[in-house]
């Protein structure tokens, strides 16, 4: 029967010794490379897939670039005061316009009718309240009729009594004649006063019903005049001297009414109206001035209206230039403008680069001295614009950072560059 040998000294324990080896050839290897990196998780990257740049000092302009679109400084909206069907189109858009030109004419039966309807209404009233004036100027004229032969009665009665006055000294008459001419002249006394208080009575309630009157037919006129305006406004006019950039309106076309019908531009100057991220609404106010390079020469821009409501991230700027736009300027032209936050300022710059994606600006790679290593360090940096980044405190002039981006080296904290 086979049985199996042992064997004896050394190569009974060679496995072991081997794995006991390369334990300790591995265990030499980490330590020499926690020598090498000062401890924390370091990554191995080719310098050339890096960009470092340099701390430096110098001016800090406080700007950010914007893209801006030139409009009209001043746009009119035509709106249709009354609806309608488009009967006819008397001009196109793009063609430059005047104040009073027609542009549209519209049909609309029912408020044809409506106006007729409304006028025959008014002059009805007005006819009525010429009546009462007739009536009331009647009324005046009788009264000072009547006033008239009173007083001719009164004047007949007075020489008729001083004749009688003379025949009943002598006789001549009886007494009862002379008595009767005198009570017939105290009764015409009496009743021309009577008139004339009649007639100041109605003077006065005459010429405060004539106020009224006048008022009322005013007011009937004007809604008369108002009836008639409203089919005047079937024929849509330009209410200014300008450019029609847009007319939406065509023939047989049914308008409600206050439906938008086009916009009139007027040519007395332009506007760059811009979108900036809500980032920078806090630090943006009326007055602050942007700078765009165009036609060989440099604009100044002032910020004229600044429109809080933040949509999808952005809110709404309009500028308008400092002095005199450029001749060559043309309505929904884009201008890139560089929009001033702040005074220029001395300061340690770095570029800005897609690191600050990365880290927020709270802290970068710094190179060491030797070159070959980067090594994570906290900052504080401020400012930035399209070109450059403040640093407020962490580096120091001359130190060398890396401004690229970082991705998966976020989690590590040392760089060694091959």
């Amino acid at each position: 029967m086979d049985r199996r040998i042992e064997k004896a000294g050394f190569a009974k324990h060679r496995k072991k010794a081997l794995g006991l080896g390369i334990g300790l050839l591995l265990a030499g290897a980490g330590f020499y490379a926690i020598s090498q990196t000062g401890g924390g998780q370091t990554i191995r990257v080719a310098q050339d897939r890096l960009t470092v740049a340099t701390v430096q000092e110098g001016p800090f302009e406080d700007f950010i670039p914007v893209r801006g679109t030139v409009e009209p400084l001043t746009s009119i909206f035509l709106d249709s005061v009354e609806g309608g069907r488009v009967e006819r189109r008397f001009v196109e858009a793009g063609q430059m316009v005047t104040a009073g030109q027609p542009l549209l004419e519209l049909t609309n039966t029912d408020l044809q009718l409506e106006v007729i309807s409304r006028e025959a209404q008014v002059i009805e009233q007005l006819n009525q309240l010429r009546t009462v004036e007739l009536n009331l100027e009647t009324s005046r004229l009788s009264n000072k009729q009547s006033l008239v032969e009173v007083e001719y009665r009164l004047t007949q009665l007075k020489r008729t009594l001083d004749r009688r006055a003379e025949l009943v000294k002598s006789a001549a008459i009886s007494q009862a004649q002379y008595d009767e001419a005198r009570d017939e002249h105290d009764y015409l006394i009496r009743r021309r006063d009577v008139l004339r208080e009649t007639q100041d009575v109605t003077d006065r309630l005459r010429a405060e019903q004539f106020g009224k009157l006048r008022e009322s037919t005013e007011k009937l006129q004007e809604n008369l005049e108002f009836a008639r305006r409203n089919l005047d406004n079937l024929i849509v006019k330009a209410p200014v001297d300008g450019q029609l950039t847009a007319l939406e309106a065509e023939v047989g076309q049914n308008k409600t009414r206050g439906e938008r019908l086009g916009r009139i531009d007027r040519m007395d100057g332009f506007k760059v109206v811009a979108q900036v991220d809500e980032f920078y609404l806090s630090r943006l106010s009326t007055g602050q001035t942007a700078e765009v390079a165009m036609a060989g020469g440099q604009y100044v821009l002032r910020v004229a209206k600044i429109f809080p409501q933040v949509r999808e991230g952005q809110f709404r700027v309009e500028l308008e230039f400092q002095d005199q736009a450029p001749t060559s300027i043309r309505p929904g032209q884009t201008l890139q403008l560089r929009l001033k936050l702040g005074d220029t300022a001395t300061a340690l710059l770095i570029p800005n680069g897609a690191f600050y994606q990365d880290t927020g600006g709270a802290w970068l790679f710094v190179v060491d001295g030797d070159g070959a290593h980067a090594v994570k360090r906290d900052v504080e940096l401020g400012r930035r614009n399209a070109q450059v980044i403040e640093v407020k405190s962490g580096l120091r002039k001359g130190d060398r950072v890396v401004t690229s981006a970082y991705g998966d080296m976020v989690r590590m904290d040392r760089i060694q560059m091959n």
